[in-house]
């Protein structure tokens, strides 16, 4: 599978298929309301924090994965397995928001969250 990074496109191996993630401006607006952000400056700044919890992984990959058109609830990101465990799913989150943003917001002094 390919991703456009330039349409903000990132290819993820989950469950051992790879998908394609892109927080569109819908995917944006479901972040938005799941965290109660005022707008996307407040959302960037929840995760500049450089720490995220598993609820944040789910919520971000699951909010990629419906922006790039697959149908999966947060239940089901849930359930899935990334290779590398906890550490492939924020590497996962970490490039999603990178390629969104323009720089990682999730990356403190430079270091992977």
């Amino acid at each position: 599978m390919t991703a456009n990074r330039r349409r903000g496109e990132i290819a993820a191996e989950l469950d051992g298929k790879s998908h394609r993630l892109c927080l569109t401006l819908g995917a944006l607006a479901e972040l938005e309301a799941s965290y109660a952000a005022a707008d996307l400056a407040a959302l960037v700044e929840r995760f500049s924090s450089g720490r995220l919890s598993a609820t944040d992984m789910i919520r971000v990959i699951g909010a990629g994965l419906r922006g790039a058109g697959h149908e999966l609830s947060d239940d089901e990101v849930g359930e899935m397995r990334a290779e590398g465990g906890v550490a492939g799913f924020a590497a996962i989150v970490a490039d999603l928001l990178t390629t969104t943003f323009g720089s990682s917001p999730t990356a403190e002094d430079g270091q992977n969250p």
